[in-house]
């Protein structure tokens, strides 16, 4: 293994866990930072398994030999990466802009019946949270 592989490796592994990490915050727009920075890795990582450079497939003095050709498919796919990231990154920015006009800022809220669900299973076996039962605390949730 060359040291540009390991080098290239470093980086889309670099790429994928920032933007993993961005992913996980509660702003807009750091979540659309680390899809963008997801669509990078993900374009690196098409093209450095692409392999080296080759011929061109198509020569003008006859067939090419078929073990020197370059192969076009992660070309293709590394294309086809950067327009679905474009343009999920406008819808993504789009809701940012929405959801910054409506509510003037772009952190998420909680979800209170999610946190209604993740509190469920702190329960004792009976069915008794702190002297209610379950059916006490489903029956607050639709008042």
């Amino acid at each position: 293994m060359s040291p540009v592989d390991v080098t290239m490796a470093l980086v889309v592994g670099t790429l994928f866990a920032i933007g993993f990490y961005l992913m996980l915050q509660r702003s807009l727009m750091r979540i659309v930072l680390g899809f963008v920075l997801l669509g990078h890795g993900t374009n690196l990582l098409l093209l450095v398994a692409g392999g080296t450079p080759g011929r061109p497939p198509v020569l003008e003095d006859g067939s090419p030999v078929p073990g020197r050709m370059a192969d076009p498919l992660p070309q293709a796919m590394a294309l086809t990466a950067i327009v679905i990231t474009f343009g999920l990154t406008a819808f993504l920015m789009a809701l940012a802009y929405r959801s910054w006009r409506l509510t003037g800022h772009d952190e998420v809220r909680d979800d209170i019946e999610d946190r209604r669900i993740g509190t469920f299973g702190d329960r004792d076996e009976d069915g008794v949270d702190g002297g209610r039962t379950v059916d006490d605390t489903a029956s607050e949730g639709d008042r």
